[in-house]
């Protein structure tokens, strides 16, 4: 062998490794990214079956955890048992609610299109009962001619009870498609319970971060997950339960989906249920139903309102402790964005955002380039 042409061939390789390094990384990237967004776009049409998916196995991971030690170690049948658990408990409530809050829907949109449920009947009351300084305040605001204003709200009211009607009826027409959904999110959700540490350990060890930052980002967004749709939803459930078994008993008309409307109100901070009980118990009131609405008042301050008091600690507990206006914002733009996964896509987005700043500020890359 020529050591002259072995010198040489070592040379060139050096001259020309770092750049041929450079365009193999580049390319490995656009394959990595490239591969990345087809298998995304091939998964899209389930996008909301896998994320619900992940969700839920997040959620009841500590009850599995528990499952597996009572079934001591066998792996499928604790995801098994797990996954059946979630039926009962979170699949078949669902759908019995949603069938029976697209019957009481179509039963609102009825009466509103036959005029059986006519505004002027039930507000004149209440706008008669007033003093007359209250009537002169509606009246600066145009809100004492009834009929004008049944009018303009008539037609609003309609479309959104045909449209809560429609959409739940058109999951029950969209069977197939349901189903397929349903199959994917629970064939899915099996494994994700069954091996969830490991496929974690596989996400958590191909991020190239420092492995104290891996740990810190994969615990925040475990937390607010858990705390979002186990905390927050489940909070604002009970709520909505309470709320539409208390009007069921004041026999106010519709009172499930009152009781829905109360729930997904209470995902909002601050205001929340009150939103709708407490109109209905000043109508009460102002109409003359003078126990209704002292009833109704007590029930929504010192039973409604405190389920975030004594519910919301015990489930979502400090440790994503949110300004509520971040929370707010949050879980409206989320809404807005990704409609019904916004729920908890906008809170975790907002957490993740906040703990990445906090690493930032506290890094001591950034306390010296503050300090310089």
């Amino acid at each position: 062998m020529d050591p002259h042409r072995h010198v040489a061939s070592v040379d060139g390789a050096g001259a020309k490794g770092p750049h041929s390094r450079s365009i193999e990384s580049r390319s490995f990237l656009l394959i990595i990214a490239v591969a990345t967004l087809a298998f995304a776009w091939i998964l899209w049409p389930f996008l909301a079956a896998i994320f619900w998916a992940v969700v839920i196995a997040i959620v009841f991971e500590p009850m599995h955890a528990r499952l597996l030690r009572l079934l001591a170690g066998r792996g499928n049948w604790a995801a098994i048992v797990t996954v059946l658990l979630i039926l009962l408990m979170v699949v078949l409530p669902l759908a019995l609610i949603a069938a029976a809050l697209a019957g009481e829907a179509t039963d609102v949109y009825g009466r509103i299109r036959s005029g059986d449920l006519d505004l002027v009947q039930w507000f004149q009351p209440a706008v008669d009962a007033l003093p007359s300084w209250g009537r002169t305040a509606l009246s600066h605001f145009g809100l004492t001619d009834l009929a004008s204003l049944r009018d303009k709200l008539t037609p609003a009211l309609a479309s959104g009870s045909q449209l809560i009607a429609t959409q739940v009826l058109s999951i029950g027409q969209g069977t197939f498609g349901v189903v397929v959904s349903l199959g994917v999110m629970l064939y899915l959700l099996f494994f994700l319970v069954r091996d969830g540490h490991a496929l974690a350990g596989r996400v958590r060890a191909a991020i190239p971060l420092r492995a104290d930052r891996k740990l810190t980002l994969f615990d925040r967004l475990v937390v607010v997950i858990r705390a979002t749709v186990a905390g927050d939803i489940f909070v604002a459930c009970v709520q909505g339960a309470l709320g539409g078994l208390g009007f069921w008993f004041l026999d106010v008309h519709a009172a499930l989906l009152w009781g829905v409307l109360m729930a997904f109100l209470s995902l909002l901070p601050a205001i929340g249920a009150a939103l709708v009980w407490l109109p209905v118990a000043v109508y009460f009131l102002a109409t003359g139903a003078i126990w209704q609405g002292v009833v109704l008042v007590a029930y929504g301050l010192f039973v409604i309102g405190l389920i975030d008091n004594a519910l919301r600690p015990l489930m979502v507990g400090k440790a994503t402790a949110m300004p509520d206006y971040v929370v707010l914002l949050s879980t409206l733009g989320g809404i807005e964005t990704c409609g019904v996964l916004g729920f908890v896509v906008g809170p975790v987005v907002a957490a993740m955002f906040m703990a990445v700043w906090e690493m930032v500020a506290a890094s001591p890359e950034t306390e010296g380039t503050v300090s310089s």
